[in-house]
C-alpha cells in the first residue's frame, strides 16, 4: 500500500509513526524541530489513518509492510523510527521483521505485549455521530461530547473531521474497519527474530502503558533498549512534554 507521507528537512531518514485515531498532522511541530537538527523526517499516515489509503486488513503484519514498500520507494537505508502507541507496535514488528532497514528505534508509551480491549468505547462513540445528519463540526463535536467527556480526546478525534463533496463531513480515518478490527491494535508483537541495533523505550510518568513487568518482555525481544520515563506526562507523552521529549530523542539518534 503507497501511504501519504509529509517530508521535512534534508539529513538522516527519520520516519514518525503516529498512534490509533491520529495522522501525521499531530507531528508537524516535532517534525519541524527534528528536520532542524539535520534529519530527513517522513510523517506518515498509517493505513486507514489520514489521507492514506483504506483497507479492511489492519494488522501489525500488514503496517509493517506497508513501512517496507514506502521505504524502499524512497530509496532509503540506514533509518531511525519513532513510534507512538499504535506507531510504536508497527515500528516494534517493522524493526523485527526488517532490522537490515533499521538504525535505531524510538518506541513512545508502548509495549510489545496484548493489552486489554480498549478504545472499543472510542469507535462507537465515534460511530453515534450521525455524519449524515450534521451540517456543521460544532454539531459534530456537540453530539461527540456526550459520549467522550475528556476535551483533549474530543479535540484530537474531531481533527480527523473533514467537508467531503457536497457540504458532507466525513473522518478521515476508516472508522468502520478499525472498529472491526479494534482487537488488532491491542494485539501482541510476535517474531522469532531479536532487534539487536540501539532502542529506546519512553514510558510517560502518569500512563500505565508500560510497566516495571514488562521490562523482560521487552528485553526479550529487542536486548539493547534502555527505557526511560518521561517526566510529568501520561500516555501522549511527545504532547505532554514536547522539549523534554525532543531534546531525549535527539540526544539518542545523534549519539
Amino acid at each position: 500500500m503507497h501511504l501519504h507521507f509529509r517530508k521535512l528537512g534534508e539529513g538522516a531518514p527519520l520516519i514518525i509513526l503516529h498512534g490509533l485515531f491520529g495522522s501525521s498532522d499531530n507531528w508537524q511541530t516535532l517534525g519541524k524541530k527534528f528536520s532542524e537538527n539535520n534529519f530527513s523526517v517522513y510523517l506518515v499516515d498509517q493505513r486507514n489513518h489520514g489521507r492514506s489509503p483504506h483497507s479492511d486488513d489492519f494488522s501489525y503484519k500488514a503496517m509493517s509492510e506497508d513501512i517496507l514498500e514506502m521505504i524502499n520507494d524512497e530509496k532509503i537505508n540506514d533509518v531511525s523510527i519513532i513510534g507512538h502507541s499504535m506507531g510504536g507496535k508497527t515500528a516494534m514488528q517493522f524493526a523485527l521483521d526488517h532490522s537490515e532497514k533499521i538504525s535505531k528505534l524510538i518506541i513512545a508509551d508502548m509495549a510489545p505485549k496484548k493489552y486489554p480491549v480498549n478504545n472499543s468505547d472510542v469507535s462507537e462513540a465515534l460511530l453515534s455521530v450521525d455524519l449524515n445528519k450534521i451540517k456543521s463540526r460544532n454539531e459534530a463535536e456537540q453530539q461527540l461530547a456526550q459520549k467522550i467527556s475528556d476535551k483533549g480526546t474530543l479535540q484530537f478525534l474531531l481533527k480527523n473531521l473533514y467537508w467531503k463533496e457536497n457540504n458532507q463531513l466525513a473522518w478521515r480515518f476508516n472508522l468502520n474497519a478499525i472498529h472491526a478490527k479494534i482487537d488488532n491494535t491491542n494485539a501482541a508483537i510476535e517474531s522469532n527474530n531479536v532487534f539487536e541495533k540501539p532502542t529506546l523505550f519512553l514510558r510517560g510518568e502518569n500512563s500505565n502503558y508500560i510497566l516495571k513487568e514488562d521490562e523482560p518482555l521487552i528485553r526479550k525481544y529487542f536486548p539493547n533498549a534502555e527505557i526511560k520515563t518521561t517526566p510529568q506526562a501520561g500516555h501522549w507523552i511527545h504532547a505532554d512534554n514536547p522539549q523534554w521529549f525532543l531534546e531525549i530523542c535527539l540526544g539518542f539518534l545523534q549519539k
